[in-house]
């Protein structure tokens, strides 16, 4: 089966969409049985879940939905001029509201593809003409993307209702960010038993994926401030180094020599991929490629732009992530001369081998570029950070960041390992456990730029706040439109507002704090900064 995302769907898989409030028409009142009856039937259902990856275009999943949540909601990344939505703007401003559209296309989209594996895993459960070993398959596939979706939502809303079969929903409370945890865990684990990867194919979920996800997992729950959280901690960052420890002792991956070769269209399913969405230009097209590059070669600011040119004129000219993330200048096909740019653009995605091509030129040609879910880079920092958390920065711990810098300071180019230029040393050792921490923080900030992680990073940190008063660029150094970051951000912040109507249509859905206009720190304790 080609599971590529933008494969036709059959028309038979619209039949599997559903109102993703949970006030649920049941799909069983559509007649089924004489779809689940060959292994096409049961692949098109599924391609219909990774469907939902990249459906409503401007506000899909993983078109541009988690960069938009997951990066505008921090200190470096601002709405642009050419930024003609009130809704971009409430989250580039820290003043989001219940009635905003990625919040509630987040919340429909992800509730949506659960209940598209919740119909797979309950009628293949059930097909006793497949082999045991097939149809665990086609559950457990289903169940990795159902945990995907659940790790998601726990991250934006916190606890949110557990939905596990076709139908159910109507009038459901949130259950704990605990139990939530615990459904993805068991979801993952189930899928560990999937086939460990597949050849050229890292958009399709595999058991080491699973795996990969499960150390990322365990990590953000060592983290919470829940009971389980609390009283588990230090078995959670175990559980994190072991997973990570699994991916890599399994030599299926590895970092590239070239770093911004992750984002290159013709280096895709590379051996540091783990997990991605696939995109096409013409069918499924990454948003964000068009988002970041709306203006081609100009200054005329885009859609998403950098809050100043700070991030890139303080990272080290010998990192090859500056330089792989950024864009100060970019040779222009038109005129035969490079572009410099007032404030870099997001280098990642920015098609270069094809923005001179008539069919995809332009602002158009990002659209081609895969978004990274989980890549090798990011188990090995999961487990440099867990190690530290646990023991202190370890021989482990070190080895495993000193990989990162390693590879930063790599010149693919001239095949030479550069050093820091300012004279530090490349490879990290004799840090106390705190100053391991924030260099394990800043190799993340500089490793993951716009790729739906940093506000992510920053609330499982408690330094949410804190982070972007100190950070963000203030209005009289930045250049074009200025924002209101740093004066908006709260402890609210920390999550996701509940989509208005779904408090409506469910009243027995709660808003999450400071939402419905309460003050103070609400549920936030002296941790969380």
């Amino acid at each position: 089966m080609n599971t590529k995302i933008y494969n036709k769907i059959f028309a038979a898989v619209l039949l599997f969409s559903s109102c993703a409030d949970l006030e649920q028409t049941s799909l069983s009142s559509i007649d089924r049985d004489n779809f689940y009856k060959s292994k096409v039937d049961i692949e098109t259902a599924i391609n219909g879940i990774y469907q939902e990856f990249t459906v409503d275009d401007f506000y899909g999943m993983y078109n541009n939905q988690s960069i938009y949540i997951n990066d505008l909601q921090t200190d470096y990344v601002k709405a642009g001029a050419q930024t003609n939505s009130a809704h971009i703007r409430e989250l580039s401003n820290f003043a989001i509201q219940p009635t905003n559209l990625f919040v509630g296309y987040a919340w429909k989209e992800h509730y949506t593809a659960i209940n598209r594996a919740n119909v797979v895993i309950d009628k293949v459960s059930d097909a006793s003409w497949l082999d045991e070993q097939t149809r665990n398959n086609y559950v457990n596939e289903a169940r990795f993307l159902r945990a995907l979706m659940y790790f998601n939502l726990v991250r934006y809303f916190g606890g949110v209702p557990i939905v596990l079969h076709d139908g159910e929903g109507e009038g459901a409370p949130r259950n704990t960010i605990d139990e939530v945890f615990e459904q993805i865990v068991s979801d993952f684990t189930a899928a560990e038993n999937l086939p460990a990867g597949y050849s050229n194919r890292d958009s399709k979920a595999s058991g080491l994926a699973a795996t990969a996800l499960l150390s990322k997992v365990y990590l953000e729950w060592a983290q919470t401030s829940t009971e389980k959280g609390k009283a588990n901690q230090r078995d959670y960052y175990q559980k994190a180094i072991n997973y990570a420890q699994k991916v890599i002792d399994s030599g299926k991956y590895r970092l590239l020599d070239k770093f911004i070769d992750n984002w290159s269209v013709d280096k895709e399913n590379g051996p540091e991929h783990i997990f991605t969405a696939e995109h096409d230009r013409t069918v499924n097209g990454n948003v964000t490629g068009h988002c970041t590059f709306a203006t081609n070669w100009s200054n005329s600011e885009p859609v998403l732009l950098a809050t100043s040119d700070r991030y890139y004129e303080e990272t080290d000219p010998k990192d090859q992530r500056r330089d792989g993330s950024w864009a100060k200048k970019l040779y222009n096909p038109n005129t035969g001369t490079d572009f410099v740019f007032d404030i870099p653009r997001f280098r990642k995605y920015i098609d270069s081998l094809n923005y001179a091509n008539p069919a995809s030129s332009g602002n158009a040609a990002g659209r081609s570029v895969n978004t990274t879910i989980i890549r090798y880079a990011e188990i090995l920092l999961i487990k440099a950070e867990a190690e530290n958390e646990l023991n202190g920065p370890t021989a482990a711990a070190y080895d495993a960041i000193n990989q990162i810098r390693r590879r930063a300071y790599w010149s693919p180019y001239d095949n030479v390992q550069y050093t820091p230029s300012d004279g530090s040393p490349l490879e990290l050792s004799g840090l106390t456990q705190e100053e391991f921490r924030e260099k394990l923080r800043e190799e993340r900030r500089l490793e993951f730029v716009l790729e739906g992680q940093r506000w992510f990073d920053l609330k499982r940190w408690h330094i949410l706040v804190k982070y972007v008063k100190a950070h963000t660029p203030s209005n009289d150094v930045v250049t074009g439109t200025k924002t209101t970051k740093a004066e908006n951000v709260s402890k609210k912040n920390y999550y996701l507002p509940l989509p208005q109507d779904q408090i409506i249509l469910n009243p027995n859905l709660e808003q999450n704090w400071g939402y419905s206009g309460e003050t103070g720190d609400g549920p936030y304790d002296a941790t969380f900064e």
